[in-house]
Protein backbone atom coordinates (compact mmCIF):
# COMPACT_ATOMS: atom_id res chain seq x y z
CA UNK A 1 0.00 0.00 0.00
CA UNK A 2 1.13 3.38 -0.95
CA UNK A 3 1.68 5.55 2.44
CA UNK A 4 4.61 7.81 1.43
CA UNK A 5 4.94 9.70 -2.17
CA UNK A 6 7.75 11.28 -3.59
CA UNK A 7 7.94 13.93 -6.22
CA UNK A 8 10.89 14.99 -7.98
CA UNK A 9 10.14 18.24 -9.84
CA UNK A 10 8.64 21.31 -7.89
CA UNK A 11 7.42 23.02 -11.07
CA UNK A 12 3.23 23.36 -11.61
CA UNK A 13 2.78 19.95 -11.99
CA UNK A 14 4.82 18.30 -9.77
CA UNK A 15 3.53 21.27 -7.19
CA UNK A 16 0.00 20.00 -8.01
CA UNK A 17 0.67 16.05 -7.58
CA UNK A 18 2.06 16.71 -4.28
CA UNK A 19 -0.91 18.82 -3.24
CA UNK A 20 -3.76 16.54 -4.12
CA UNK A 21 -1.42 13.48 -2.49
CA UNK A 22 -1.28 15.55 0.65
CA UNK A 23 -4.77 16.39 0.49
CA UNK A 24 -5.61 12.49 0.48
CA UNK A 25 -3.86 12.43 3.33
CA UNK A 26 -0.31 10.83 1.91
CA UNK A 27 2.80 11.64 3.39
CA UNK A 28 4.45 13.52 0.58
CA UNK A 29 8.12 14.57 0.21
CA UNK A 30 8.63 17.30 -2.45
CA UNK A 31 11.87 17.82 -4.09
CA UNK A 32 13.80 19.71 -6.94
CA UNK A 33 17.47 20.86 -7.45
CA UNK A 34 17.52 22.68 -4.67
CA UNK A 35 15.76 23.02 -1.02
CA UNK A 36 14.78 26.57 -1.91
CA UNK A 37 13.17 26.05 -4.82
CA UNK A 38 11.15 23.06 -3.36
CA UNK A 39 10.21 25.46 -0.01
CA UNK A 40 9.07 27.59 -2.34
CA UNK A 41 6.47 25.36 -4.14
CA UNK A 42 5.46 24.10 -1.01
CA UNK A 43 5.03 27.89 0.46
CA UNK A 44 3.06 28.51 -2.68
CA UNK A 45 0.66 25.39 -2.17
CA UNK A 46 0.02 26.85 1.49
CA UNK A 47 -0.60 30.20 -0.12
CA UNK A 48 -3.19 28.50 -2.60
CA UNK A 49 -5.04 26.56 0.07
CA UNK A 50 -5.19 29.70 2.38
CA UNK A 51 -6.68 31.49 -0.54
CA UNK A 52 -8.87 28.88 -0.58
CA UNK A 53 -10.37 29.08 2.72
CA UNK A 54 -11.02 32.18 2.60
CA UNK A 55 -13.81 31.77 -0.13
CA UNK A 56 -14.74 28.98 1.87
CA UNK A 57 -14.19 26.36 -0.93
CA UNK A 58 -11.77 24.17 1.33
CA UNK A 59 -12.29 23.47 4.83
CA UNK A 60 -9.33 24.83 7.05
CA UNK A 61 -8.39 21.98 8.48
CA UNK A 62 -7.92 20.15 5.33
CA UNK A 63 -5.71 22.37 4.33
CA UNK A 64 -3.54 22.72 7.27
CA UNK A 65 -3.36 18.79 7.78
CA UNK A 66 -2.25 19.30 3.86
CA UNK A 67 0.62 21.48 4.50
CA UNK A 68 1.21 19.34 7.63
CA UNK A 69 1.79 16.63 4.84
CA UNK A 70 4.36 17.98 2.65
CA UNK A 71 8.35 17.57 3.34
CA UNK A 72 10.96 18.88 1.08
CA UNK A 73 14.00 17.98 0.16
CA UNK A 74 16.79 17.82 -2.64
CA UNK A 75 19.05 14.99 -1.45
CA UNK A 76 17.87 11.85 -3.17
CA UNK A 77 18.75 9.73 -0.52
CA UNK A 78 15.13 10.97 1.19
CA UNK A 79 13.85 8.82 -1.49
CA UNK A 80 14.59 5.93 0.90
CA UNK A 81 11.20 5.94 2.46
CA UNK A 82 8.60 6.71 -0.36
CA UNK A 83 6.57 3.70 -1.76
CA UNK A 84 6.12 5.76 -4.72
CA UNK A 85 8.35 8.06 -6.73
CA UNK A 86 7.43 10.32 -9.11
CA UNK A 87 9.64 12.40 -11.92
CA UNK A 88 7.51 15.38 -12.39
CA UNK A 89 10.50 17.19 -14.05
CA UNK A 90 11.17 19.14 -17.60
CA UNK A 91 9.57 17.12 -20.93
CA UNK A 92 13.05 16.29 -21.76
CA UNK A 93 14.23 12.78 -22.25
CA UNK A 94 18.01 13.32 -21.13
CA UNK A 95 17.54 15.27 -18.46
CA UNK A 96 15.05 12.35 -17.11
CA UNK A 97 17.15 9.37 -17.58
CA UNK A 98 19.70 11.38 -15.31
CA UNK A 99 16.86 11.88 -12.52
CA UNK A 100 15.76 7.96 -12.95
CA UNK A 101 19.24 6.83 -12.78
CA UNK A 102 20.11 9.05 -9.47
CA UNK A 103 17.12 8.41 -7.54
CA UNK A 104 17.08 4.46 -8.77
CA UNK A 105 19.96 4.37 -6.42
CA UNK A 106 18.31 5.48 -3.26
CA UNK A 107 14.05 3.10 -4.16
CA UNK A 108 13.66 0.78 -1.77
CA UNK A 109 13.21 -2.99 -3.13
CA UNK A 110 8.56 -2.81 -2.94
CA UNK A 111 8.83 0.64 -4.25
CA UNK A 112 7.47 1.93 -7.57
CA UNK A 113 9.19 4.71 -9.70
CA UNK A 114 7.20 6.39 -11.98
CA UNK A 115 7.03 9.09 -14.62
CA UNK A 116 4.42 12.24 -15.20
CA UNK A 117 5.71 12.18 -18.81
CA UNK A 118 2.96 13.59 -21.17
CA UNK A 119 4.62 12.00 -24.24
CA UNK A 120 8.03 10.12 -23.90
CA UNK A 121 7.73 6.13 -24.51
CA UNK A 122 7.57 4.40 -20.50
CA UNK A 123 9.59 1.09 -21.72
CA UNK A 124 12.53 3.52 -23.50
CA UNK A 125 12.67 5.26 -20.16
CA UNK A 126 12.51 2.45 -17.77
CA UNK A 127 16.38 0.98 -18.73
CA UNK A 128 17.39 4.18 -16.96
CA UNK A 129 15.42 2.55 -13.20
CA UNK A 130 16.89 -0.17 -11.00
CA UNK A 131 13.58 -2.64 -11.68
CA UNK A 132 11.65 -1.69 -15.36
CA UNK A 133 8.80 -3.94 -13.79
CA UNK A 134 8.26 -1.59 -10.94
CA UNK A 135 8.26 1.48 -13.58
CA UNK A 136 5.47 2.85 -14.75
CA UNK A 137 4.08 6.04 -16.59
CA UNK A 138 1.37 8.79 -14.45
CA UNK A 139 0.29 10.68 -16.47
CA UNK A 140 -1.73 13.85 -14.78
CA UNK A 141 -3.49 16.93 -15.90
CA UNK A 142 -2.34 20.79 -15.72
CA UNK A 143 -4.07 22.18 -13.27
CA UNK A 144 -3.99 19.20 -11.35
CA UNK A 145 -5.87 19.97 -8.73
CA UNK A 146 -8.77 20.39 -11.00
CA UNK A 147 -8.16 17.57 -13.41
CA UNK A 148 -9.47 14.37 -12.63
CA UNK A 149 -8.26 12.37 -15.00
CA UNK A 150 -4.58 10.23 -14.90
CA UNK A 151 -3.07 8.62 -18.10
CA UNK A 152 -1.72 5.06 -16.54
CA UNK A 153 0.64 3.69 -18.71
CA UNK A 154 2.87 -0.12 -18.17
CA UNK A 155 5.78 -0.77 -20.11
CA UNK A 156 6.84 -3.53 -21.95
CA UNK A 157 8.11 -4.71 -18.76
CA UNK A 158 5.89 -3.24 -15.84
CA UNK A 159 4.51 -5.96 -13.36
CA UNK A 160 0.50 -6.66 -12.94
CA UNK A 161 1.17 -5.77 -9.25
CA UNK A 162 2.67 -2.32 -9.99
CA UNK A 163 -0.09 -1.10 -12.21
CA UNK A 164 -2.52 -2.64 -9.52
CA UNK A 165 -0.87 -0.22 -6.76
CA UNK A 166 -0.86 2.83 -8.87
CA UNK A 167 -4.83 2.09 -9.65
CA UNK A 168 -5.43 2.20 -5.88
CA UNK A 169 -2.78 5.32 -5.71
CA UNK A 170 -5.08 6.91 -8.00
CA UNK A 171 -8.47 6.22 -6.86
CA UNK A 172 -7.11 6.82 -3.34
CA UNK A 173 -6.42 10.97 -4.23
CA UNK A 174 -9.66 11.09 -5.79
CA UNK A 175 -8.63 10.89 -9.58
CA UNK A 176 -10.27 8.85 -12.48
CA UNK A 177 -8.05 6.75 -14.53
CA UNK A 178 -7.59 5.39 -18.54
CA UNK A 179 -4.99 3.23 -19.30
CA UNK A 180 -2.91 3.50 -22.06
CA UNK A 181 -0.52 1.82 -24.16
CA UNK A 182 2.47 2.56 -24.61
CA UNK A 183 2.81 4.70 -27.78
CA UNK A 184 4.75 8.56 -27.88
CA UNK A 185 1.70 10.63 -26.63
CA UNK A 186 -0.21 8.18 -25.02
CA UNK A 187 -3.80 8.82 -25.65
CA UNK A 188 -4.98 12.33 -24.69
CA UNK A 189 -1.87 14.21 -25.71
CA UNK A 190 -1.39 12.24 -28.76
CA UNK A 191 -4.74 13.33 -30.07
CA UNK A 192 -4.31 16.82 -28.39
CA UNK A 193 -1.32 18.25 -29.40
CA UNK A 194 -0.77 17.75 -33.18
CA UNK A 195 -4.16 19.69 -33.09
CA UNK A 196 -3.10 22.59 -31.39
CA UNK A 197 0.36 22.21 -33.58
CA UNK A 198 -2.07 22.60 -36.33
CA UNK A 199 -3.45 25.86 -35.34
CA UNK A 200 0.14 27.00 -35.62
CA UNK A 201 0.18 25.67 -38.93
CA UNK A 202 -3.11 27.88 -39.80
CA UNK A 203 -1.66 31.15 -37.78
CA UNK A 204 1.69 30.49 -40.10
CA UNK A 205 -0.68 30.65 -43.40
CA UNK A 206 -2.87 33.12 -42.81
CA UNK A 207 -5.81 31.22 -43.10
CA UNK A 208 -7.25 33.16 -39.60
CA UNK A 209 -5.86 35.77 -37.32
CA UNK A 210 -4.77 34.48 -33.50
CA UNK A 211 -8.27 35.50 -31.87
CA UNK A 212 -10.17 33.98 -34.73
CA UNK A 213 -8.64 30.74 -34.54
CA UNK A 214 -9.10 30.89 -31.01
CA UNK A 215 -13.03 32.15 -31.29
CA UNK A 216 -13.68 29.87 -33.37
CA UNK A 217 -12.85 27.00 -31.64
CA UNK A 218 -14.31 28.15 -28.69
CA UNK A 219 -17.59 28.63 -30.05
CA UNK A 220 -17.83 26.00 -32.64
CA UNK A 221 -16.56 23.38 -31.24
CA UNK A 222 -17.72 24.40 -27.71
CA UNK A 223 -13.91 24.11 -26.10
CA UNK A 224 -13.71 26.53 -22.99
CA UNK A 225 -10.49 27.82 -24.08
CA UNK A 226 -9.17 28.22 -27.84
CA UNK A 227 -5.96 26.15 -29.08
CA UNK A 228 -3.63 29.18 -28.59
CA UNK A 229 -4.87 30.24 -25.67
CA UNK A 230 -4.42 26.78 -24.03
CA UNK A 231 -1.06 27.07 -26.10
CA UNK A 232 0.71 29.66 -24.11
CA UNK A 233 -1.02 28.31 -20.75
CA UNK A 234 0.62 24.56 -20.98
CA UNK A 235 4.04 26.27 -22.33
CA UNK A 236 5.04 26.36 -26.43
CA UNK A 237 8.72 24.87 -25.59
CA UNK A 238 6.66 22.11 -24.24
CA UNK A 239 4.48 21.62 -26.98
CA UNK A 240 7.56 22.00 -29.34
CA UNK A 241 9.09 19.32 -27.62
CA UNK A 242 6.72 16.90 -27.80
CA UNK A 243 5.81 17.21 -31.20
CA UNK A 244 9.59 16.64 -31.68
CA UNK A 245 9.37 13.69 -29.50
CA UNK A 246 6.46 12.39 -31.86
CA UNK A 247 8.01 12.94 -35.03
CA UNK A 248 11.38 11.03 -33.77
CA UNK A 249 9.79 7.90 -32.29
CA UNK A 250 7.45 7.33 -35.45
CA UNK A 251 8.84 9.12 -38.21
CA UNK A 252 5.83 10.29 -39.79
CA UNK A 253 5.64 13.73 -41.12
CA UNK A 254 2.49 14.40 -40.10
CA UNK A 255 4.36 15.19 -36.40
CA UNK A 256 6.64 18.31 -38.02
CA UNK A 257 6.31 20.70 -35.57
CA UNK A 258 4.41 24.06 -37.33
CA UNK A 259 7.44 26.83 -38.44
CA UNK A 260 6.39 29.56 -36.73
CA UNK A 261 5.53 27.59 -32.77
CA UNK A 262 9.87 26.75 -33.72
CA UNK A 263 10.07 29.97 -34.12
CA UNK A 264 8.25 31.45 -31.04
CA UNK A 265 10.56 29.23 -29.09
CA UNK A 266 13.45 30.29 -30.47
CA UNK A 267 12.40 33.95 -29.72
CA UNK A 268 12.28 32.98 -25.91
CA UNK A 269 7.91 33.73 -26.36
CA UNK A 270 7.39 30.40 -24.67
CA UNK A 271 3.99 31.56 -23.25
CA UNK A 272 2.72 32.86 -19.93
CA UNK A 273 5.54 31.90 -18.10
CA UNK A 274 7.56 33.81 -20.17
CA UNK A 275 4.79 36.72 -20.22
CA UNK A 276 4.76 36.57 -24.20
CA UNK A 277 3.37 33.94 -26.67
CA UNK A 278 0.87 33.91 -28.78
CA UNK A 279 -0.60 36.47 -26.72
CA UNK A 280 0.74 39.22 -24.89
CA UNK A 281 0.50 39.36 -21.15
CA UNK A 282 2.58 42.92 -19.65
CA UNK A 283 -0.91 44.94 -19.36
CA UNK A 284 -3.82 43.72 -17.72
CA UNK A 285 -5.88 42.06 -20.58
CA UNK A 286 -3.86 39.50 -22.95
CA UNK A 287 -3.10 41.08 -26.69
CA UNK A 288 -2.62 38.89 -29.52
CA UNK A 289 1.22 38.99 -30.60
CA UNK A 290 0.31 39.02 -34.07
Amino acid sequence: MIKTVAVIGAGQMGSGIAQVSAQAGLKVLLGDVSVELADKAKDKIAKGLSKLVEKGKVDAALAASTVANLHTFSDHAALAEADLVIEAATEREDIKHKIFESAGKHLAAHAIMASNTSSIPITRMAVSSPDPERFIGIHFFNPVPLMKLVEVIPGLATSVSTIEAVRDYVANIGKEIVLSQDEPGFIVNRIFVPFINEAAFVLGSGTGSIVDIDKGVKLGLNHPMGPLELADFIGLDTLLEIMKIYLASTGDPKYRPAPLLQKYVEAGWLGRKSGRGFYDYSGDVPVPTR
